[in-house]
């Protein structure tokens, strides 16, 4: 039972670490809670707050996971190497496909809202 607890010390210290000097993800977590409050103020159903809420976590997992890869590319590679920068590309990339995936669900659910 310890160790179960443990994981979750471990996992807030896995978040702090990812927050510091992460710029990206502070922006992401910006406009989570901008859809947030904008899926408050427009009374959106609950299966569309399923639908942010889910595109919210997996975009900040993402850039979690975003996060820790460069820090391991890093650690294996303190120089340039092309081929570790691809590693870096495909993990941004991965993101951004995230991120417009979720900009896109957004705009679904809002957009007629607000131009009603």
């Amino acid at each position: 039972m310890k160790s179960f607890l443990m994981g979750f010390v471990y996992a807030g210290k896995g978040l702090k670490s990812g927050w510091q000097g992460q710029r990206n993800i502070k922006v992401m977590l910006g406009l989570g809670c901008l859809a947030v409050g904008l899926g408050w103020w427009l009374e959106i159903s609950n299966v569309e707050w399923a639908v942010i809420l889910l595109c919210c976590g997996l975009v900040m997992a993402l850039e979690m996971i975003n996060t820790a890869g460069e820090k391991l590319v890093d650690l294996a590679s303190p120089g340039y190497d092309e081929k570790y920068g691809q590693v870096k590309d495909v993990l941004a990339g991965a993101v951004l496909l995230a991120a417009l995936f979720a900009a896109g669900a957004g705009l679904f659910i809002f957009l007629p809202r607000l131009f009603a």
